[in-house]
């Protein structure tokens, strides 16, 4: 995989265009932030991009792969994905590397004590506060051997040390990586280069 393209790219919602006419193109080892306002589409486009959902107009293209293989290419960290509840911060990396390697350069308890949960290493997923899911959730994507990484709004549920960890895991580990961040904090994407404003791709009204 090289890169992504997105070809008058559409998504609408029985007669509402989300966003409509996109053409872009994403570079490996490049980071982006999408923005706009709520709505803008910027989960949707992340959805997309990750195989989990489909335009209703235009093309999309990953490089040589196709959507039965990019997620062997792809991690993504979203509030709105879940968890396993019933297992312990262990078993689900331990399930979670079944799917996607880890890296070598790191256990897996290493990885467990780095983003704090070292005392939670054995305690079910369910009696977790939200901000201890987030982590474990940006965790498993940052510390997976994926060249791509998607980050939608990646910071929920964290206070000011979430958000310095945060900082610290794409710093040390995931730079290398195309990564695409979908946020209105700036907090959340002030290392990306690159953006793409989705509200320049809103369609008024309900047009077909």
């Amino acid at each position: 995989m090289v890169q992504i393209s997105l070809n008058n790219a559409g998504k609408r919602f029985n007669k509402d265009w989300i966003f409509k006419d996109l053409d872009f193109t994403f570079e490996m080892g490049q980071h982006y932030a999408l923005v706009g306002n709520n709505g803008s589409g910027k989960s949707t486009l992340l959805q997309i991009i990750s195989g989990y959902a489909t335009l209703s107009k235009g093309t999309i293209t990953w490089g040589d792969d196709d959507t039965n293989s990019i997620f062997k290419q792809i991690t993504i960290a979203a509030p709105y994905l879940e968890l396993i509840e019933e297992f312990t911060t262990l078993e689900q990396f331990e399930f979670h590397e079944k799917f996607k390697p880890l890296r070598k350069d790191l256990s897996i308890v290493a990885m467990i004590e780095m983003i704090g949960l070292k005392a939670a290493t054995n305690k079910q997923i369910r009696y977790f506060s939200s901000g201890m899911k987030q982590r474990l959730k940006l965790a498993l994507a940052i510390f997976s051997e994926t060249p791509i990484l998607l980050l939608d709004e990646p910071c929920s549920n964290l206070d000011k040390e979430g958000y310095a960890l945060y900082h610290e895991l794409i710093n040390k580990y995931a730079l290398h990586k195309l990564i695409i961040v979908g946020s209105n904090d700036l907090q959340e994407y002030d290392f990306c280069k690159k953006y793409i404003n989705l509200m320049d791709y809103k369609v008024a009204g309900n047009n077909s």
